[in-house]
């Protein structure tokens, strides 16, 4: 199992990104894929018309996001989206505990090319 952790900047003020990120309507306009989700602890979600399923564990309105990501009966992913205000907009820490060794390539360019690129073409 392996540990993802990296820093991206956007151009978007915290509570934008927030909206963006726990807003079902706002992930279609985003991912172009159907999304499911809510900001209630406990709910499970779905973006990518699926492909990412998982359960919301925690929210901080424009600063926090904690979901458990599922891979599968005996691993979940924890992820946890931090959002920090910045001169130029939004300094955004994504971190995703045990991830499987052979999904971690995926998991790592899926964070790069679709979930953060996908916010940035929005932004800008």
């Amino acid at each position: 199992m392996r540990d993802f952790k990296k820093y991206f900047k956007l151009e978007a003020s915290p509570s934008d990104l927030y909206n963006a990120l726990t807003n079902p309507v706002m992930i279609e306009i985003w991912t172009g894929e159907t999304a499911v989700m809510s900001t209630e602890p406990g709910s499970e979600f779905s973006l990518w018309d699926g492909e990412i399923a998982g359960r919301n564990i925690e929210f901080v309105p424009n600063e926090k996001i904690v979901q458990s990501w599922f891979f599968g009966e005996d691993s979940d992913s924890i992820v946890t989206i931090k959002l920090h205000p910045d001169k130029q907009g939004t300094n955004v820490e994504v971190h995703q505990t045990n991830i499987p060794d052979e999904a971690y390539e995926n998991i790592a360019e899926g964070w790069e090319s679709d979930y953060i690129g996908g916010l940035k073409e929005l932004f800008d």
